[in-house]
């Protein structure tokens, strides 16, 4: 397999990636993040993934003279038909989760991979279905104070402690912590047959 680059700050990405076993290189990239009104939720998510891996295939396209893979990812928590993002504060995070308190929410990662030598490019999305518990005040309160909930979309992270706030989910765990490994392995075979 080509080297492969990962284009995100994720520490939680590369945590995923290590435990599969891939080895990488990490260039993190900044991109607007701002969705493209023109494109259903589930394209902008896959638009921004795509704006991440072309970010940084340019960014190293001059610099490398050996061939390599970018992957780069997207996550988003939908709820109400559009994305909640990253709380802006406290107060924000407490409206994020008590919206979601005793509902039920997607998380979708989108995931894009750009191979340096054919410059093909390969995207898709995966959605895991999430349905919290009823959450008290308090329970929402001593978890923001932890500090967990302030860089996670949607305001908690499943595999900390926000984990107790999820009665069960539908799909891949790590996807809702931010890369499906299953989805990437996919992208790289496909990538690797053209």
């Amino acid at each position: 397999m080509k080297p492969l680059v990962l284009a995100s700050e994720s520490p939680r990405r590369r945590e995923l990636l290590k435990e599969a076993g891939y080895n990488f290189d990490v260039v993190p990239v900044k991109v607007s993040e701002i969705p493209n009104k023109n494109l259903n939720v589930s394209e902008q998510i896959l638009d921004i993934a795509r704006r991440k891996a072309r970010a940084a295939f340019d960014q190293l396209k001059s610099s490398r003279s050996s061939e390599f893979l970018v992957l780069s990812a997207d996550t988003e928590v939908i709820f109400g038909g559009g994305p909640l993002g990253k709380p802006q504060d406290r107060d924000d995070a407490y409206r994020i989760l008590r919206l979601l308190s005793g509902k039920k929410h997607d998380v979708i990662t989108a995931v894009c991979l750009i191979d340096s030598k054919t410059q093909r490019e390969v995207s898709q999305s995966e959605t895991t279905e999430i349905y919290f518990k009823n959450l008290t005040d308090d329970e929402i309160w001593t978890y923001i104070d932890s500090g967990e909930p302030m860089d996670k979309a949607g305001a908690y992270g499943i595999q900390g402690l926000g984990g107790k706030f999820v009665e069960r989910y539908i799909g891949p765990f790590d996807n809702v912590v931010g890369l499906p490994v299953s989805l990437v392995k996919k992208l790289i075979a496909e990538i690797a047959e053209s």
